[in-house]
């Protein structure tokens, strides 16, 4: 798929990243499998309840609503702070909710989303599908709403929703890290330039295979044959993810700008070294956000 197909996202590091956005349709089948799974529990919460006798004929439609909804709003929101922007369809699918400007998801935007969707869907929803006849006006009210939200996503790029356009944030699908074999040959040995850089644990705690795969197509990138604009433009993205990298792992030796693309490619050798290794006791970092997921201390 070609670059203009897909959507670029500028996080803190300052390398573009291009995602697939997740379509409609793939996006309210996510849903529907979110519907089922909440809608589920709350069936067996409602005859659990209708076994203790907690139930009468008089109160199973509220009760029933009633545990749909307090299932249903904890459920979006928590599961997509515990799973870094996906719920179980979402999971499912293969999408995930992003922030819109390249920043970790917030707990507020999360919940901004999740709680618009009620406005946006659900509450609406159920308005139709209890309303009766004799309140025409009122449920063509809520068809209407229903069906003006349901068509934001059409009409702009990212395909958000209103709840999207408030949090500052839309979906995407999931990217599939690749470690690709030509860069990683174990019996490929280092330059005497990049012998001299040497990276220690804690130095290479800090990134996963997504962001490597990212560094991966930089040097790919560097190592073609270029014009001198692009050439001098490739300059300026190895020094600029070189600084990043020095940052973000507290690099102190001293480099040359000449050897900026030997330390880069030497810490990914290092790197992925270092999470080949990790994966052998079980420990697969997808990306920089491992450590959150772990709960440890980023």
């Amino acid at each position: 798929m070609s670059l203009a197909a897909m959507d670029r996202l500028l996080p803190p590091e300052g390398v573009p990243l291009y995602f697939r956005v997740a379509g409609v349709g793939v996006r309210t089948a996510a849903q529907l499998t979110d519907i089922l799974i909440t809608g589920a529990v709350a069936v067996a919460l409602f005859l659990l309840s209708v076994a203790f006798d907690l139930v009468t004929p008089f109160t199973a439609t509220a009760i029933g609503a009633m545990l749909f909804f307090v299932i249903r709003i904890p459920y979006y929101a928590a599961s997509e702070l515990v799973w870094n922007g996906q719920t179980l369809g979402k999971r499912l699918m293969k999408i995930k909710v992003v922030s819109a400007d390249g920043q970790a998801l917030t707990t507020q935007s999360l919940v901004v989303r999740n709680l618009m969707k009620e406005a946006e869907i659900f509450l609406p929803g159920t308005m139709v599908l209890t309303l009766t006849t004799d309140a025409l006006v009122p449920s063509l009210i809520s068809l209407t709403w229903i069906l003006g939200v349901l068509a934001v996503p059409l009409f702009n790029k990212r395909r958000q929703r209103l709840g999207d356009i408030i949090a500052g944030t839309y979906v995407i699908h999931l990217p599939k890290p690749v470690l690709l074999p030509d860069m990683s040959e174990t019996n490929r040995p280092l330059t005497a330039t990049q012998s001299s850089y040497q990276f220690l644990s804690h130095q290479l705690e800090h990134y996963g295979a997504f962001e490597l795969q990212t560094l991966e197509g930089v040097l790919r990138s560097a190592n073609r044959a270029k014009g001198p604009a692009a050439y001098k433009q490739q300059k300026e993205t190895l020094a600029a993810v070189f600084a990043q990298v020095r940052r973000k792992i507290d690099y102190a030796d001293p480099v040359p700008d000449a050897d900026h693309q030997a330390f880069l490619e030497a810490f990914y050798k290092a790197q992925r070294a270092f999470l080949e290794q990790r994966q052998l006791f079980g420990d697969k970092r997808k990306d920089k956000h491992h450590t959150a997921e772990n709960g440890d201390v980023q």
